[in-house]
């Protein structure tokens, strides 16, 4: 039996992106590892530890026994608590043994993903403590989400863009795209009858608008709207930075242009952040 083809697509995405990341730090320095990312508190080692610590996870394997030191600004609550174990025992960890076990965990999980031989829907134990199931599409899609995120995280604390096109790109877009009518409609609360446009551009280039009914429901098409309540036009990079909270709204102003009514765009850039 092979792959559901359903399945491939997020498969193929991850694997690009989690290939590109251990190629990015195959030739670090040991100083390299230390550099700060945006995730905050988190290094380029703290991000490759969160990435490997989650696909053992998914593998089945069980959570590294540890209690975290007390001072970590970073830690709020305990979705960042849970996340933070896997990266903290690996603190200690020489680039030699960090990129080792990257590139073994890669060979394990990719084989795993193989050879799958369930359905879309087959529930699976979702690892990221929230003790909840997902469809097994759904958790390969967030899967290739968060490799790409960090992915980017990595080449911009290094100095080394790229693969903002891939294949796990588009489904980034598409799964940020997703969460943009509850974004502008409940958490911005923007009006009924309002239409918002995003005019985004870049190496994916899309333009999507958001309308909010006269239940204040919001629906997302790729249709021009004419005369919209707010306009919102920006770069691809920017764009997937704000959604992922990577920068703030008042730090990328100078790549954001800001059509129509200001206190909704306003609103709508302070909620954009959709991870945790």
């Amino acid at each position: 039996m092979t792959v559901h083809p359903n399945l491939q697509p997020a498969i193929d995405a991850w694997t690009h992106s989690i290939e590109a990341i251990n190629d990015l730090v195959k030739p670090l320095a040991e100083s390299d590892w230390n550099r700060a990312t945006e995730c905050p508190g988190w290094s380029v080692r703290d991000v490759v530890s969160h990435v490997i610590g989650v696909e053992t996870e998914m593998m089945g394997e069980p959570r590294p026994i540890h209690t975290l030191p007390r001072d970590l600004f970073h830690v709020t609550d305990e979705f960042s608590r849970y996340n933070e174990v896997q990266v903290d025992v690996r603190r200690c960890h020489t680039a030699l043994e960090m990129t080792s076990e990257l590139e073994l965990i890669v060979i394990r999980r990719a084989r795993q993903l193989r050879n799958e031989t369930r359905g879309p829907q087959t529930p699976i134990r979702w690892p990221l403590g929230s003790g909840n199931e997902q469809p097994l599409e759904r958790a390969l899609v967030v899967r290739a989400f968060d490799v790409w995120t960090h992915e980017q995280d990595l080449r911009r604390a290094l100095g080394m863009p790229g693969n903002l096109d891939s294949p796990a790109a588009v489904i980034c877009r598409d799964f940020l795209l997703g969460a943009l009518p509850k974004v502008v409609a409940r958490d911005a609360g923007a009006p009924p009858g309002s239409a918002v446009v995003f005019d985004v551009h870049g190496p994916l280039e899309f333009l999507r608008t958001v309308r909010v009914d006269q239940q204040g429901r919001g629906t997302i098409d790729s249709s021009v709207s004419l005369g919209p309540t707010v306009t919102l036009a920006m770069d691809w990079e920017t764009y997937a930075r704000l959604a992922c909270g990577r920068v703030q709204p008042e730090a990328a102003l100078g790549r954001i242009k800001v059509e129509g009514e200001p206190g909704l765009a306003e609103a709508i850039l302070r909620e954009f952040a959709i991870t945790p």
